[in-house]
């Protein structure tokens, strides 16, 4: 059983720069779905297997894919998947390596997560470590839906092993995420995840309570749900943290494609890869916790720069989500709301620019906003600031879009464009084996 359970672990890990681990040959060794989820071995190395899933090869997808897209790094590399990325524009292929890697890495995670939750009952646990194993894998689902969704018009939000797996709008894929997180929140509650669960599984690198509610907020912004997201974000301990820990066996995987081998893959660009309208004080914290100064361009003409923040060292954690995202998440929620609320706004926006303690030292530590006092410009500075303070987390896509920024023209290697795509293609191996693939969108 040990063998088998290490052969799970190590085909997850392998997926770290693949798009799935392709062995589909027979595995006499391998262990039987039975066999995984019939012990507590089984089910807790599936568990840690799916977080290491995300959190190697899902992060990097998650991260990169959309960077390039909406021009927060610039490819250094002739690989054709980046260049393919970089030019954009109605031609971006379906079989785009970084376009299969997001959709297939976040379906593996929902996958993994429903047979847990399917399965954990089934096994002889303590109550709080069951509780644990099931909130987790909501989590992690919620996660993956909401990933989906970010990048992709419709979704699929439960796997079907007939290959014919419905797809819905993104919209209510966000709904089902919220639906999860909520069934995960209600979950812990009524019963504390054991030391068990926590000693097993995160390590304590993940606060489920915090990290649940910050997705909860998360996806009620991004689904229009504004008092909720301002109370889901508002309940949330600033001072917690939770993180994707790292090793030599499972490297930081932006680490991996900007550092490894001194052969990067990207770059970040200069001022966030915002245009030149968008101006920061030079003594913003972010832009040296972010960026190291480099007066050079990409084979596009794009300037960059060097990397630096959480992304420089090979087994540096990276953080599941940046606290004062709260604050960004409560002061444009009090904007979009039917009764803007201007005042609660620019409190909440000012508590990230006047930072000077963020646990993980995003601090911009700059003066409070002292621009015009209506929505639309608020609005503008929160767009900034997102782009700032929450620098490749895999946001600037639906936050460009979501901020009303230039729609794309739909022609490859215009490189002035903020973005050169709005949602991106289904990937032919998904086309290929599921009937009910929706159409691509235009751009």
């Amino acid at each position: 059983m040990k063998n088998s359970i290490k052969y799970i672990i190590i085909c997850m890990s392998l997926s770290l720069g693949f798009v799935s681990c392709e062995t589909d040959f027979d595995n006499p060794n391998a262990a039987t779905e039975e066999q995984t989820f019939s012990s507590r071995e089984g089910i807790f190395a599936t568990a840690v297997g799916m977080q290491q899933l995300f959190s190697t090869s899902g992060v990097r997808w998650i991260v990169e894919t959309p960077a390039i897209t909406t021009r927060e790094g610039g490819i250094t590399t002739t690989f054709q998947n980046m260049i393919e990325l970089e030019d954009g524009g109605s031609d971006l292929p379906n079989f785009n390596s970084n376009v299969q890697g997001l959709w297939s890495t976040m379906l593996r995670v929902i996958k993994i997560a429903e047979d847990i939750e399917a399965n954990t009952a089934n096994i002889e646990l303590d109550a709080g470590t069951q509780s644990g194993l099931i909130a987790h894998a909501k989590l992690f689902k919620a996660m993956a839906i909401g990933s989906l969704a970010q990048n992709y018009e419709q979704v699929i939000v439960a796997t079907s092993n007939n290959n014919d797996a419905a797809f819905v709008p993104r919209a209510q894929a966000f709904a089902t995420a919220l639906t999860l997180l909520g069934e995960a929140s209600s979950q812990i509650t009524s019963t504390a995840p054991s030391d068990e669960f926590i000693n097993g599984i995160t390590l304590g690198n993940i606060d489920l309570e915090n990290t649940i509610a910050a997705m909860t907020a998360r996806y009620n912004l991004f689904a229009g749900n504004y008092d909720a997201a301002i109370a889901a974000a508002s309940s949330v301990d600033l001072t917690s943290t939770s993180i994707f820990a790292y090793d030599s066996q499972n490297l930081n995987p932006i680490w991996a494609r900007v550092f490894q081998n001194s052969a990067p893959n990207f770059k970040p660009r200069d001022n966030f890869g915002l245009p030149a309208g968008f101006t920061f004080d030079p003594a913003d914290g972010r832009l040296a916790f972010y960026l190291v100064a480099l007066d050079e361009t990409n084979q596009n003409g794009l300037p960059i720069e060097d990397l630096a923040g959480f992304f420089n060292v090979s087994t540096g954690s990276l953080p599941v989500y940046i606290p004062d995202e709260m604050n960004l998440i409560i002061a444009e929620a009090h904007l979009r709301s039917g009764s803007p609320n201007l005042a609660a706004a620019t409190a909440a926006l000012d508590e990230v620019l006047t930072d000077t303690d963020d646990p993980f030292n995003v601090n911009a530590n700059v003066a409070a906003y002292a621009g015009d006092n209506t929505a639309d410009a608020l609005l503008m500075e929160v767009f900034k600031n997102r782009r700032a303070e929450l620098f490749l987390t895999g946001m600037s896509l639906e936050d460009s879009r979501r901020f009303g920024r230039p729609q794309p023209s739909g022609a490859a290697m215009n490189y002035a464009e903020e973005r050169n795509r709005n949602f991106y293609p289904y990937p032919d191996l998904e086309r290929n084996s599921n009937p009910n693939t929706p159409d691509d969108p235009s751009i």
